[in-house]
């Protein structure tokens, strides 16, 4: 696969002319959204456990409250 450099000028076919990016900001609101957010890199086997992120959380939510179960019983 070839990268092409970012000052590339040559017309890409599949982009239609309302989609003029000429005045764009690379990563404009990046930081930003890294604030608001609370993203998790799974290491790659745990991620294999799940279909998608709403799985994810429904495991996280029966851990905690199982902890919190644990948790009341021993004190």
């Amino acid at each position: 696969m070839k990268i092409m450099p970012a000052n590339n000028t040559a017309p890409d076919p599949d982009m239609l002319p309302e989609y003029d990016f000429t005045d764009g900001v690379r990563g404009k609101y990046a930081e930003a959204y890294t604030e608001g957010s609370n993203l998790v890199l799974l290491a790659p086997d745990v991620a294999s456990a799940f279909p998608n992120a709403e799985a994810v959380n429904e495991a996280l939510r029966t851990l905690i409250a199982l902890a919190h179960q644990i948790g009341a019983r021993s004190k």
